[in-house]
């Protein structure tokens, strides 16, 4: 089976129509996740820890037109999580924390620490396979190094434990192909 992983989309209609779009051209039989950060939230983390505000309008960046592209399952990343601290609401408690697909594990990356470079340290998972975004910046990972990869060419990968970043839909328009059967990452990015 092949998946369609995107993250990182911070309320971005124009880049999330162009993904979606580039996912149907390209792709169009893969299941579509996201790995989280579908909403920009507009409150900064230290205002977060203590400004209550009501309205959603107020603390992300909230419209139907973009609400409506979310047509498929996603994690919930750390500004899914801000927005409701700051609402005091649970408007994405149905968002998972993982997701478990076919041989991959799937997160925001908000969970694990960085180093101050922003390499992601990464958490050993079952299945070994974890895509995620936070970032914004896409890679393939092996024990602590970044691989070489090219858009548009598919890494086969080995039975081994590898990080893959998405990248993000926002400002760059990326998103990975993955084919569970062949273990084929295929990092992707439109105009």
């Amino acid at each position: 089976m092949e998946y369609a992983l995107l993250g990182d989309l911070h309320s971005s209609i124009d880049d999330t129509k162009a993904v979606l779009a580039h996912i149907a051209l390209t792709a169009p039989t893969a299941k579509v996740i996201g790995l989280g950060d579908l909403f920009e939230c507009k409150i900064g983390k230290r205002k977060a820890n203590t400004l209550r505000l009501s309205r959603i309008e107020e603390t992300a960046v909230w419209s139907e037109t973009f609400e409506s592209l979310l047509t498929f399952s996603s994690v919930r990343g750390n500004q899914e999580e801000r927005i409701m601290m700051v609402t005091s609401g649970n408007q994405f408690k149905h968002l998972p924390e993982h997701i478990i697909i076919d041989g991959a594990m799937l997160m925001h990356g908000h969970q694990w620490e960085w180093t101050k470079e922003w390499t992601p340290v990464l958490p050993k998972t079952e299945p070994p396979l974890l895509f995620f975004g936070h970032s914004h910046e896409a890679g393939l990972y092996r024990k602590g190094k970044r691989l070489p990869f090219s858009y548009g060419v598919p890494v086969y990968l080995k039975v081994k434990r590898y990080g893959i970043n998405a990248g993000a839909v926002f400002g760059t328009r990326e998103w990975v192909l993955y084919d569970a059967v062949t273990r084929a990452v295929t990092f992707m990015k439109t105009d």
